[in-house]
């Protein structure tokens, strides 16, 4: 499923956004950002297009897609996808590719996290769905990245993946949110070697505790540590995480932030557990 609306039509109208560029029309730089409803992906979609990208906003529910590409203006479009459906994704860059001609920057931003849960009590459903949507997705939109990056000209592009200080120290009880993003880790080192040859430069960006509803227990009545205690956390500005990815976009492709760390100042990441 892909299905788009402009941002100033109502909802249940269809686009009429011309789907593809008329002769010598001039596209600036093109961005996609999954998970771009919320939070983080809200944030950086917004940043983008302050920075200068059309921004493609892509998630799976269109109202809050909507809200983020009026918000981010210039030009930003609206598509939904669920990136952990090989024929949603395919769908999604055929239409980046046919309304735009080219993809310059990939944020993997869509993820999701289980309830805190014993390891041995997590339920197979639940794994399943964490690692199909934060790292098959993530994947799956690489994969299609690297399709359309190559072919394009001028060839190449950049990809952020959202790792997360789990993708190096565990909270308790997130078995499958941590393998997830060890395993994005693991993505982002063989999508920055394998994309050498062919001008695509990859980084990944380590987030911990932007105020995002994600954190919002842990930053408010408090979070299991690995004490056992439970203790709130502090918080900064999802703002600044906007800013570092749109540092992170808009370098050279000759230059590369290969791993950077974005955190609240005092939350336990430097000695946890």
């Amino acid at each position: 499923m892909c299905e788009d609306q402009r941002v100033d039509e109502p909802h249940n109208a269809r686009s009429s956004t011309p789907r593809t560029r008329p002769r010598g029309s001039r596209v600036t730089k093109v961005a996609l950002v999954t998970g771009a409803g919320s939070g983080i992906g809200h944030a950086a979609a917004v940043g983008l297009a302050g920075a200068g990208f059309t921004v493609v906003c892509a998630g799976r529910r269109l109202e809050p897609l909507l809200v983020t590409a009026a918000t981010a203006g210039a030009g930003a479009v609206a598509l939904t996808c669920d990136v952990s459906v090989p024929e949603s994704v395919a769908t999604l860059y055929a239409e980046i590719e046919t309304r735009f001609g080219r993809l310059d920057l990939l944020f993997n931003n869509a993820g999701i996290a289980a309830p805190p849960t014993r390891l041995e009590d997590v339920a197979f459903d639940d794994w399943r769905a964490v690692l199909e949507t934060n790292l098959t997705g993530a994947f799956l939109c690489t994969q299609e990245a690297f399709r359309l990056m190559k072919r394009q000209s001028p060839r190449g592009g950049r990809i952020i993946n959202n790792g997360s200080i789990s993708a190096s120290v565990p909270r308790p009880n997130s078995s499958a949110y941590t393998a997830a993003k060890h395993g994005i880790t693991g993505l982002t080192r063989s999508t920055s070697l394998d994309g050498r040859a062919y001008d695509i430069a990859c980084g990944q960006i380590d987030i911990g505790n932007a105020a995002t509803e994600m954190v919002a227990k842990a930053t408010s009545v408090g979070i299991v540590q690995a004490t056992g205690s439970i203790a709130v956390e502090p918080s900064f500005a999802v703002s600044h995480v906007a800013d570092a990815v749109v540092y992170m976009a808009t370098l050279p492709l000759d230059a590369n932030v290969q791993f950077m760390t974005v955190m609240a100042t005092k939350m336990p990441f430097i000695g946890r557990g």
